[in-house]
């Protein structure tokens, strides 16, 4: 029995020796060997936090430096205070008075005096121009005014007079609006205008149109098939004995409706 408790304790201690040799030889070898030991292997690749927050705090210093030094810097002007007032003068008189960019139309379209004209395209081959005239239309349309409306693409003869009431070598774009005679300007006029309120002051002197009217002779296409030839385009002669061109319609062989657009 006494032999089995001197073996017990033998194993006591030589359990806690390895416990202590574990826990306890770490330090002792990192001490002899200087490689092995782990913070001074992550000091060698990290640097403190400190150090990084210190290096921070400089970067930023210089940046609100620098941001406050371009902030108290005003920039300097050449151009002298009178020409400054007489620049907004003249650009709060053009936005606010648009009765006097009429009046001073130089470009005109005679026998158009009582009326609003609006030069389009139906066609959709151009898809910006397009969008252009179906908004100006559409802008006109909301104001219950009756309007001029001259479809380019449905007749040619439109086109010529555009053409020489804008001036034979400027390249001309679509819309045109001419207001009373005068003309206005194009697709971006016409919205600014309308956006300020303007256009509505402009258009008081015409007569309002019933809600939803359409014209039922021609379904606002302002086009009828020629009553003459019936669209064809041709007419026999009996005194000749031939077939002629009919000198009523265009080159699609469409009249104008004699109801609206008149």
């Amino acid at each position: 029995m006494a032999g089995l408790e001197k073996n017990a304790e033998l194993k006591k201690t030589s359990f806690f020796s390895r416990s202590m040799t574990t826990h306890h030889g770490r330090p002792v070898a990192s001490s002899l060997n200087p490689s092995l030991n782990r913070t001074t292997s992550i000091t060698k690749y990290y640097t403190p936090v400190e150090s990084v927050g210190s290096s921070l705090k400089g970067k930023v210093k210089d940046l609100c430096r620098l941001f406050e030094g371009s902030k108290s810097v005003k920039p300097t002007s050449t151009d002298p205070p009178e020409k400054k007032k007489l620049t907004k003068s003249v650009l709060s008189e053009s936005r606010l008075s648009p009765f006097l960019s009429l009046s001073n139309s130089v470009t005109r379209l005679p026998g158009t005096e009582d009326r609003i004209v609006v030069f389009f395209t139906s066609l959709r081959g151009i898809r910006r121009t397009y969008e252009d005239c179906y908004s100006v239309r559409m802008i006109f349309r909301g104001f219950r005014v009756w309007i001029d409306e001259r479809d380019v693409s449905m007749d040619a003869a439109y086109r010529k007079e555009l053409q020489i009431a804008m001036g034979e070598k400027s390249s001309v774009s679509l819309p045109q609006v001419f207001i009373m005679g005068k003309y206005v300007g194009g697709a971006d006029v016409i919205k600014s205008l309308f956006e300020i309120g303007e256009l509505a002051k402009i258009l008081k002197a015409f007569p309002v149109r019933e809600p939803g009217f359409v014209c039922r002779c021609c379904g606002d296409v302002r086009f009828i098939p020629c009553l003459n030839c019936s669209g064809s385009k041709k007419l026999y002669d009996e005194d000749e004995d031939r077939v002629r061109r009919c000198p009523d319609c265009n080159e699609n062989g469409l009249i104008r409706c004699p109801d609206c657009s008149s």
